[in-house]
């Protein structure tokens, strides 16, 4: 009853506001309403921010209610500026009553200053009032200037950054972004950048896309105001490169001058940084000893008259010996003359002479006698020989014919060699099981998969040994395409190959090419070469961000008829993505232009080129022998490349000068294996396990640095912190052996112990770091990466020898495989048991699509791969057709 009361008496002083009349309407409440409940707001009045002179609406809405007002900072608001609708809750069936009302500019500006203007709302039912929450009501602005602005400044690169903010006084508070040359700065889409809570804009790091204007903005619902803008400028001081080299003595006599420069560029100055402070050249005194021409002694009196009827004296080149590069003498050391004025007797010819006539006739009859032997041999070989041998100015090697005739009839699938006693050439006899696996059997599924051979003859030839490397490439070297050969056989290999095939492989490169079984036609011979090339002897061209990613090969003879596709193994350095790389396959023409014959990912099938790319190397499935390189081209600054960083360093130190060169080098073999080469001669020895770094396509240079030696016993001639190697030498992948050379100096020639650490780094990207810690004149403990010069590796294989699988049992699985097997288990199965089926429209379109699979395991797995896994592989699809059983060596 007490709140009723009181319900009452409000009531009663709005309607004094309002007037008298209104008074029985607000003490007897709708006859609909509930006696038990009170008022319940289902919208409440919330604050609201007045823009300019618009007006704002407040509304509240409540059930159970008979009368709903406004009072606002405490007066109540007059009944005739209440906007009131009346509803009924569908779900209880109680009365709904919602009011509105506007609040004006004016009606807020009566109080400003005094106390913030409010608003609330009173609902009455007949069991009492309720009041709702203050909503309050407040004039939005911003003022026009900022409270501080951001300023020009002027900084050095990498340095941090802070630009200060604060906003201009507003209500609602204001928001601030930040533009730089007009354009919004993310935070979200720049690391380097944050703002602060305080408004402060944040650089960690000064790059030199920093240099901008920036602009600091602040907003709220009334307006949007701009700072004036600060212009900040990154600069780059200044650092000087290494110096050159000291240049020749300027006399070749005497005293004269030497200098050595170097050049403002490590990094150049930029934007207004200090130049470089000291002489960009060095003069230094040099003395050169002058040459002494030789001149002669006298002669020496003549000797004793001999029995020739002659004398002789002699002089030497003695007074003074020629030195400091000084002539020789001219003219003779010994003088002979007749000392009896050619009046001497000699004798008679006798048994002599004719013992001598005797000897030069039975030369003759066997200088006879061996052409005779020549010609029968060279007939003998000729009726041999078939017709169609591939051979030209380039395709003549000996090779020596060896007979396979069939076994015995109790083991009709063994093929027997008979080895030709008569001649040098290298020969074969027994099974064509491999032998390196022992008696260990070949899991096959049952089935057709060992058909015996047909009884023909079939001929194997081999390279005879006497055919020198040196021979080979002067053939070579005859023919105008291929005069870019290397003149040695180091990076070459070669050898003669029939319809068995064979396997060429460069040593220490993972260089190797694969010519399957029947890619040379029945009857044909030829002589095939493999060749690594160094990148200073062919050109490749490379445009906008293209990179040479492996090494540039060739083999041929090219225009040899192949029937089947060779596969070229290589390594490359590329960690490939597709959305970060485009990688083509180039090859080079006849007329010396390099063309896309392949783009890896969107191949088609129909063409005479595919590629395998995986972790580290390529394989290069071709029809058509020439020469190949792979280059990839970025398609954004993620692409990236793998380097090899490799630290060598003196093998002995006489000196208190020691030298640190830190490799660069594309992640491929071959060209690792050069750089070991050159260390060897250079007497350098390896000081570390060698790292990989991730290169990306950032327009960044790689930086080196060498810190934390121990300065009582070494200091760095290093004058700058850092060494730098330009981003388009590393990017373009052309210049295959940079380095920089740390230049130490011991301060006692006592000292053998080196402790340092060797900082290699992308400006924004990778970074390596080596711990140095050995001694240099006995530590060996890093030998073991070296490739030994005694390695034995045989560069050309013929025939049986070349391949893992024997070949019975290879063209038993072709046979079985290749035909649609039931439930599926034919060629698909075993490529998606090899992990192979991304390649399955590939090898669909060849003839043997079986054939290319055992091809490609070939030559991924050769020599270390293991049979006994494929063969479970292929036991595994066997499953689907029926028992297994085992194939021993006996049974090929």
């Amino acid at each position: 009853m007490a709140t009723q009361r009181q319900g009452t008496l409000e009531v009663a002083k709005l309607h004094l506001n309002a007037g008298a009349q209104q008074s029985a309407t607000v003490a007897n409440p709708a006859s609909g309403a509930s006696p038990d409940l009170l008022p319940h707001f289902q919208l409440e009045p919330e604050d609201v921010y007045i823009v300019k002179n618009k007006a704002v609406s407040l509304a509240c809405r409540a059930t159970p209610a008979t009368q709903i007002y406004f009072k606002c900072n405490g007066e109540w608001v007059h009944q005739g500026d209440h906007v009131t609708q009346h509803s009924t809750d569908r779900s209880t069936g109680l009365p709904v009553m919602e009011v509105h009302i506007e609040v004006t500019r004016q009606q807020v500006e009566k109080i400003f200053g005094l106390e913030e203007y409010w608003c609330q709302c009173v609902a009455w039912s007949s069991s009492g009032t309720t009041k709702s929450q203050k909503a309050f009501v407040r004039i939005a602005y911003l003022r026009k200037n900022f409270e501080q602005e951001p300023t020009a400044r002027e900084v050095s690169i990498e340095q941090g950054i802070v630009l200060p903010c604060r906003p201009p006084e507003g209500i609602p508070p204001a928001e601030v972004e930040w533009l730089r040359n007009e354009e919004l700065v993310d935070p979200a889409l720049d690391a380097n950048v944050y703002v602060t809570p305080e408004h402060s804009l944040v650089l960690r790091q000064a790059r030199l896309a920093d240099t901008a204007n920036y602009t600091c903005v602040a907003k709220n619902i009334v307006a949007r105001r701009r700072s004036s803008s600060a212009a900040i400028i990154v600069y780059v001081n200044g650092g000087w490169s290494t110096w050159t080299q000291w240049s020749g003595c300027s006399t070749s006599c005497g005293r004269g001058w030497q200098k050595r420069s170097r050049t403002c560029t490590n990094p150049t100055p930029l934007n207004g940084g200090a130049f470089c402070e000291g002489q960009n050249v060095q003069k230094t005194a040099c003395t050169t000893l002058c040459p002494v021409d030789g001149a002669w002694s006298e002669w020496s009196k003549w000797s004793e008259c001999g029995a020739e009827c002659t004398h002789w004296r002699s002089r030497e080149c003695s007074e003074p010996a020629p030195r400091n590069g000084g002539r020789d003498c001219h003219g003779p050391e010994l003088d002979t003359r007749n000392c009896t004025s050619e009046l001497c007797t000699h004798a008679a010819p006798g048994a002599e002479d004719v013992a001598l006539y005797v000897g030069l006739v039975a030369v003759a009859v066997c200088l006879v006698l061996l052409l005779l032997v020549g010609v029968l041999v060279y007939c003998r070989k000729k009726g041999g020989l078939d017709a169609d041998v591939a051979d030209s100015s380039i395709l003549t090697a000996g090779f020596q014919p060896v007979s396979i005739k069939p076994s015995k009839a109790d083991n009709p699938s063994l093929l027997t060699i008979q080895p030709d006693l008569s001649t040098t050439t290298m020969t074969y006899q027994g099974s064509l099981c491999p032998r390196q696996d022992g008696p260990a059997k070949l899991q096959l599924p049952n089935g057709h998969l060992l058909s015996p051979l047909g009884a023909g003859r079939h001929t194997l030839h081999h390279s005879s040994p006497a055919a020198e490397g040196a021979d080979f490439v002067a053939r070579l070297s005859t023919q105008s395409y291929f005069r870019s050969l290397p003149r040695g056989t180091n990076n070459m290999a070669y050898g003669t190959f029939n319809f068995l095939g064979g396997r060429l492989m460069i040593p220490n490169t993972g260089i190797s090419l694969l010519i399957p079984p029947d890619a040379i036609p029945r009857g044909k011979i030829y002589e095939v070469y493999l060749t690594l090339h160094k990148q200073e002897e062919v050109r490749l061209p490379l445009a906008g961000c293209q990179t040479l990613l492996s090494p540039i090969v060739s083999c041929g003879p090219p225009g040899v008829l192949l029937t089947r596709p060779a596969i070229l193994a290589m390594g490359h350095c590329v960690e490939a993505s597709a959305e970060n790389w485009s990688i083509r396959l180039k090859k080079q023409s006849c007329e010396g232009t390099w063309e896309d014959v392949l783009q890896l990912g969107a191949e088609p099938c129909t063409e005479l080129y595919y590629c395998q790319l995986e972790a580290q190397a390529c394989y290069v499935f071709t029809e058509q022998l020439g020469r190949f390189a792979l280059v990839g081209e970025s398609l954004s600054m993620a692409a990236s490349k793998r380097l090899k960083l490799v630290l060598f360093a003196p093998a002995a130190c006489p000196s208190l000068e020691y030298n640190i060169r830190v490799y660069c080098l594309s992640d491929t073999q071959d060209v690792l294996k050069e750089v070991i080469q050159l260390e060897k001669q250079l007497g350098g020895q390896l000081i570390g396990a060698p790292r990989v770094l991730h290169f990306k396509d950032s327009y960044h240079n790689l930086r080196l640095s060498i810190h934390d030696m121990p300065s009582s016993l070494w200091k760095s001639k290093l004058l700058a912190s850092y060494q730098e190697i330009p981003f388009y030498h590393i990017w373009s992948g052309l210049q295959p052996f940079l380095h920089c050379t740390f230049t130490l100096e011991r301060l006692s020639t006592s000292t053998c112990e080196l402790a340092c650490k060797i900082w290699v780094w992308q400006v924004e990207g990778d970074g390596q770091s080596f711990t140095v810690n050995f001694n240099i004149a006995k530590d060996t403990r890093f030998s073991d990466w070296l490739v030994p010069d005694n390695e034995v590796a045989t560069p050309a294989l013929v025939g049986p020898s070349a391949f893992k699988i024997p070949f019975l049992i290879r063209q038993k699985i072709i046979s079985s495989l290749d035909p649609p097997g039931t439930r599926g288990a034919d060629w698909r199965t075993l490529a998606q048991k090899l992990n192979l089926d991304s390649h399955l429209s590939f090898f669909a379109s060849k003839p043997s699509p079986t054939a290319m699979i055992l091809n490609l395991w070939e030559a991924r797995h050769f020599p270390n791969g293991n049979l006994s896994q494929l063969a479970a592989a292929v036991a595994e699809v066997g499953k689907q057709d029926g028992a297994l059983f085992a194939v021993s060596e006996a049974e090929c």
